[in-house]
Order: C-alpha cells, then structure tokens, then sequence
C-alpha cells in the first residue's frame, strides 16, 4: 500500500506505510530535540539576566562571559547556566567555573561599572546576603 506525502527533499512521493513511519520517528525526534533546545534556552536566558545582576554587566557582556566560562572550562553552556543560577541562588559554582566566572566578569566589566566590585564575594560563597 503506498501513500502520497510531500517530502522535504521530494515536492510529491510516492510512500510506502514503512517510510511514513520512519518519517513519523524522524519529526518526532527532531520535536524532541527542539523541545531540549528551547528548555536550554530558557535557562541560559535566566542565566544571563542573573549575570546582569551579579556582575552589573549589560545582558550582551553578560552573554560573552557565559559563553566564556562555557568554553574556557569545557562545558556544555546549558550546564554552565544552570550553575551559575543556583550560585545566584546561595549555592556554590565548581572551582573551575568560578575562577573561569571571576575573569569574565572583570574583562566584561564596563567603564561606568568598574568602580564598583562584582557581588561575588571573594570566598565563593555566592552572592552576599540583603
């Protein structure tokens, strides 16, 4: 039995139930992966804003310091961002991270914002208390 469908790469194909269901699993996959990519984004949104905050940079110095402490410690951005927001939260960032967080953090620094000091506090505790 055979199925018209429109295929991405074909305008119009004839296809077997076999290939419409290999179709069905390939969409399906892709919805998934895009349903991650767009859970990811909201965390290193939420990253970002917190970046602003604690380090008083503009979101897109704030963006580049992610990023670098992404890189710099070889590891996944999105992990790095949920990280950084229990850091933001009271909790600890791993070592690495908080070193990699600390250099950022002074290189993006704006002129208007380097008289004041970043709020992570020198023992890495996190963010001090209000």
């Amino acid at each position: 039995m055979a199925f018209f469908a429109v295929s991405r790469h074909r305008p119009l194909e004839l296809l077997s139930v076999t290939d419409l269901a290999m179709e069905h699993e390939r969409l399906h996959a892709e919805n998934e992966q895009l349903r991650r990519a767009l859970s990811s984004r909201a965390v290193i949104d939420q990253a970002i804003g917190a970046l602003v905050v604690l380090g008083q940079l503009p979101p897109e110095e704030a963006w580049r310091a992610l990023r670098d402490v992404s890189q710099r410690t070889n590891t996944k951005l999105r992990v790095v961002a949920e990280d950084v927001l229990k850091f933001a939260q009271g909790g600890t960032l791993p070592d690495a991270e908080l070193n990699e967080l600390r250099r950022a953090l002074v290189r993006y620094q704006t002129c208007s914002s380097a008289h004041r000091a970043p709020r992570i506090t020198a023992d890495g505790e996190g963010p001090p208390a209000t």
